[in-house]
């Protein structure tokens, strides 16, 4: 079960990956995520991943400090994003 945290970033990444694909027309189908769901998975590709970030930055007030290619690389799936913000957030406080 996810907690509010994890339920409001899944909730961006998957308004974020539902803009994308009908942006480019694609037809990958966003079904149920989770925290164990690839963000490969959703269509979500670099640029998509550095928009993700960046409404996350916003909502949260912290600052994400990893390029494009390092996020893509530590960041695979819905948890590990949940993870790094949660993180983040903590060091804020």
């Amino acid at each position: 079960m996810a907690d509010q945290l994890a339920t409001e970033i899944i909730g961006t990444i998957k308004n974020r990956a539902e803009s994308e694909n009908r942006e480019r027309k694609n037809t990958v189908s966003i079904g149920e995520i989770t925290t164990a769901t690839e963000l490969t998975s959703l269509g979500i590709d670099s640029l998509g991943l550095a928009d993700v970030l960046w409404d996350l930055e916003q909502t949260y007030g912290i600052r994400i400090e990893m390029n494009t290619a390092d996020a893509w690389s530590n960041l695979q799936n819905i948890g590990d994003v949940v993870e790094a913000v949660r993180g983040l957030i903590a060091k804020e406080a």
